[in-house]
């Protein structure tokens, strides 16, 4: 993950949770109206970036023994990538990837996307926080201390 990706995660956050952000910020809601055209399209690349970046993890799962900061931070953005990647392109989803599966595939999607949504709030929360780790993490642990 990167300082991209951190921005992105943060963008995803607040794209989950726009009726909180606004009542703190009126002045925001401008900005959020302008994204949220592109939010199916942010969703669906950001769902298959995580799940790229979860595989990733996998992969590089020797990487905890020698940098357990950076892989743990690695792992939770690209897990909050796919959470909420799902629940904002879920429309796309649908459309592509949905569009010739079975019934149960679509059920099952439909159910996972209605447990998400509940929690919806709270991971578009934890996304900003993650988001800005992230960011953090590239800028100042990364960069400067080269931890």
């Amino acid at each position: 993950m990167g300082l991209i990706d951190g921005i992105v995660l943060a963008v995803l956050g607040i794209l989950a949770i726009p009726s909180l952000i606004v009542a703190k910020a009126p002045n925001a809601k401008t900005l959020i109206d302008n994204l949220t055209p592109y939010q199916g399209y942010l969703g669906f690349g950001a769902a298959l970036w995580g799940i790229w970046g979860i595989i990733n993890s996998v992969l590089t799962l020797s990487w905890l023994a020698t940098w357990p900061l950076w892989w743990v931070t690695n792992l939770a953005g690209n897990v909050f990538n796919l959470l909420l990647g799902f629940i904002l392109g879920f429309g796309l989803i649908q459309q592509f990837a949905l569009s010739n599966a079975t019934a149960d595939v679509k059920a099952k999607a439909e159910e996972a996307r209605a447990k998400l949504v509940g929690m919806q709030g709270m991971l578009g929360i934890l996304g900003i926080i993650v988001g800005i780790w992230v960011i953090v993490y590239n800028l100042v642990l990364y960069r400067i201390l080269n931890i």
